[in-house]
């Protein structure tokens, strides 16, 4: 099996060095991808936090990947590079409209010794890039990032919000739950990545319309490359705004980790089989229940998910306790959307 044109075992003997690589004190250049579609709404708010950053203009560059937007997305990222001339901000076309296809167009035209992908419904906390070379410098790792901060507009927004950062509502994930102090993890949403990595790797995989960052960050630490979490990096990310828009985003995640997991011949973690075994045992329990009139199981299952899901929408919730229904049927959502799929 070949990766990027190299065997498995030469791609993960250059991991392992490039684990071990560092700039020195040489400030190493930037090119952050941004693949969106039809993102007017929040495009300024993405570029203006890279613009933000502070890091040296003529190491920095900025390549906006559009998918055919028809919002007024292009307008306002040609009003951007009309504003800062200053600044490498390029528009670029996606014909394939989705974010691999983006990534990998944004990944041709990048120059940087560092890539790092922003979406469009991110924003960059100031210093993340500069702390992300830092890291990068420091640690053995070939990629770094940080905490991301899920925030909402309006009130359903607000509790998906809190679900999405919840312990009960997406398991352990580091990235979206936080930690106290930096680590390494299997994933993360937004990071820093050595160029070499993807000349060792290849891009994204254009079939995957959903995780494939995931997919990429388990290809890289299958090739023994080193995921570095570092919880002062932060960046805010914008949810869903209406439960069914949550509930199809989860189903297509599970429906795509299952491609993941064809693709990379593993499971990445155990955590991601937790949801689809919750609908199968919920599914059993039906099917003793139309087969032997025995509803038993059904009602012990529900009974008990929805106690546990009411604590925990409680205690979630906090003080805002008027969130409480909403986040209960967030993390509905988030689990039967992902079991399902």
């Amino acid at each position: 099996m070949s990766v990027g044109g190299n065997t498995v075992a030469d791609t993960a003997f250059a991991m392992d060095a490039l684990n071990r690589s560092s700039f020195g004190s040489v400030l190493p250049s930037v090119s952050v991808i941004m693949p969106v579609r039809n993102e007017s709404d929040f495009i300024e708010r993405s570029v203006g936090s890279v613009l933000a950053q502070g890091y040296p203009s003529e190491l920095l560059q900025i390549l906006v990947c559009d998918g055919d937007s028809d919002d007024g997305t292009q307008l306002r990222v040609e009003a951007l590079a009309a504003a800062n001339p200053n600044r490498t901000i390029m528009l670029l076309n996606n014909p394939g409209r989705t974010a691999p296809t983006g990534f990998n167009i944004g990944l041709d035209a990048a120059s940087g010794d560092v890539i790092v992908r922003v979406d469009g419904h991110c924003e960059l906390a100031p210093g993340y890039l500069m702390r992300c070379v830092q890291q990068l410098n420091e640690v053995e790792a070939v990629c770094v990032g940080g905490v991301l901060e899920t925030v909402g507009n309006g009130r359903v927004a607000e509790a998906i919000a809190l679900a999405q950062s919840s312990k009960f509502g997406v398991g352990g994930v580091a990235f979206r739950v936080g930690s106290e102090a930096g680590r390494y993890v299997d994933t993360l949403a937004f990071g820093g990545y050595l160029r070499k990595v993807f000349d060792a790797l290849g891009g994204y995989d254009e079939e995957l319309i959903r995780n494939q960052d995931d997919e990429f960050n388990f290809r890289l630490t299958q090739a023994g490359g080193k995921i570095w979490m570092d919880p002062s990096m932060r960046c805010r990310y914008y949810s869903r705004a209406s439960l069914g828009k949550l509930l199809r985003q989860y189903y297509q995640y599970g429906m795509y980790k299952v491609r993941v997991i064809q693709k990379r011949g593993a499971v990445p973690s155990l955590r991601h089989l937790v949801p689809g075994l919750f609908v199968g045992v919920t599914g059993l329990a039906v099917l003793v229940g139309l087969v032997f009139g025995n509803w038993g199981l059904l009602l012990a299952v529900l009974g008990s998910y929805a106690l546990a899901n009411l604590l925990a929408a409680l205690l979630t919730a906090g003080k805002r306790l008027s969130l409480a229904p909403i986040v209960a049927l967030a993390f509905g959502c988030l689990h039967w959307g992902y079991g399902a799929g």
